[in-house]
């Protein structure tokens, strides 16, 4: 018990430093997120002291460079190289005069909160969605003196409503197949479950758009412009790598930004350094936070997890709850809501077999509780990338997060009042 305590101390050390630190300056934005990782990481290193010290170091390096953790890495450089090219290009300004042109205002939060759900539902990952629609948010909140962490939320929020449904999200593929149920079958499940949610949602969007200012002047809209996004869109939409997307949408913002004199090749250069150099922030907190989450995993703590939520279990109620329990803390552990149902798959299998749970409310409770989580992390990938891209602190964006948080509610709202029926 005490070295499971143990193993899972830099998660709370974390909280505790920049919760307490922050209350104490009055003020989230006065502790950078950065310096909380560090001395988690610091701690974490300090107090597994069972084996070498270098040793130690080793493996936390490890976990900061794992293929996932390159992979993340690689996205946020040309999210952030797409992203200011398209800025300086002017690719942002005239897709933002495009949406002003076509929605009223009071429709605008609704509108992105649907085309997020939309893009995320076609593409299957919340990644590509956020880096794609997070820079037209920006812009979009600046025209209609919105908060600009509300508006990045709604587009973190509704990048989730796909990730949990989509046919090709690798959370849906992963849930199914440790459940051994179709992926037809976990959506019709998971639809009565989410669906509903969504649509309370974007009646709130709605409503809170009633009082959205309308732009005092919109721009004629400048189509040459706009390429770079709607061919980013209709690619991650045709189901095109997310990295090959941005680098196209690169590609496409240098040529535009070259042909219309926007700027020369060197400008061009310039604003795609800027935009790598500002996901510096974003990329060591990924790093730090990977080999943190390493020495956990090493030490024991997600199996002392595991072990201490399955001992109680006596009913098909309490096996549902310690598998959404279950899955809930290993992605708060392991921030990537693949790796915590990879990790706990079987493990949910086993219980939910012996209590009698459904294959695919099973499969259905790991997907959208572990996307729950993942949606409310500050230092997990979407917020990261988000709050990247917005140049706003992960943590201001977590109030605003309406769906997620709705998400959660209807979840837990399915095991306690059995439904749906027919799966229940």
């Amino acid at each position: 018990m005490k070295k499971g305590f143990i193993a899972l101390s830099p998660i709370v050390v974390f909280i505790l430093f920049y919760l307490v630190t922050s209350i104490i300056a009055g003020d989230f934005y006065k502790i950078p997120i950065t310096v909380a990782f560090m001395v988690s990481s610091i701690y974490s290193i300090c107090v597994f002291g069972d084996r070498p010290l270098m040793h130690r170091i080793n493996s936390y390096s490890r976990g900061a460079a794992t293929e996932q953790m390159m992979l993340m890495i690689w996205i946020f450089v040309l999210a952030g190289a797409f992203a200011h090219s398209a800025k300086a290009m002017g690719s942002i300004d005239a897709t933002v005069n495009l949406a002003l042109s076509l929605l009223p205002p009071s429709m605008i939060f609704a509108g992105l909160f649907l085309a997020a759900c939309f893009i995320s539902l076609s593409i299957g990952t919340s990644v590509g969605t956020i880096a794609a629609l997070t820079p037209i948010a920006v812009g979009l909140a600046q025209e209609t003196d919105v908060s600009l962490a509300m508006m990045t939320a709604i587009i973190v929020g509704g990048s989730f409503f796909g990730d949990n449904l989509s046919f090709i999200s690798d959370t849906t593929i992963m849930a199914t197949q440790t459940q051994g149920c179709r992926l037809s079958d976990k959506f019709r499940v998971n639809a009565f479950i989410v669906v509903p949610a969504a649509v309370v949602i974007l009646i709130v969007y709605v409503f809170l758009g009633q009082h959205t200012a309308a732009p005092q002047q919109i721009e004629v809209v400048q189509w040459v412009k706009v390429i770079p996004y709607l061919t980013v869109l209709a690619t991650a939409i045709y189901g095109m790598n997310v990295m090959a997307v941005l680098t196209l949408g690169i590609v496409l913002c240098g040529a535009i930004g070259l042909l219309t004199g926007s700027f020369n090749l060197y400008g061009w250069f310039g604003a795609m350094g800027d935009g790598i150099l500002s996901m510096g922030e974003l990329i060591i907190v990924t790093m730090m936070a990977g080999g943190m989450l390493e020495l956990i995993r090493q030490q024991g703590g997600i199996d002392f997890i595991i072990q201490q939520l399955t001992r109680r279990v006596n009913s098909k109620r309490g096996a549902e709850l310690s598998i959404a329990t279950l899955v809930s803390l290993v992605d708060i552990c392991t921030a990537n809501n693949t790796v915590a149902i990879l990790t706990v798959g079987d493990i949910a299998k086993r219980i939910g077999d012996r209590y009698g749970v459904d294959n695919k409310k099973c499969a259905s409770i790991l997907d959208t509780f572990s996307c729950t989580v993942q949606g409310l992390i500050p230092y997990g990938a979407q917020l990261l990338i988000a709050a990247g891209l917005a140049s706003v602190n992960p943590v201001a964006i977590v109030p605003y997060l309406y769906y997620p948080f709705a998400l959660g509610i209807a979840a837990i709202l399915s095991i306690l009042f059995r439904y749906p029926k027919r799966y229940s």
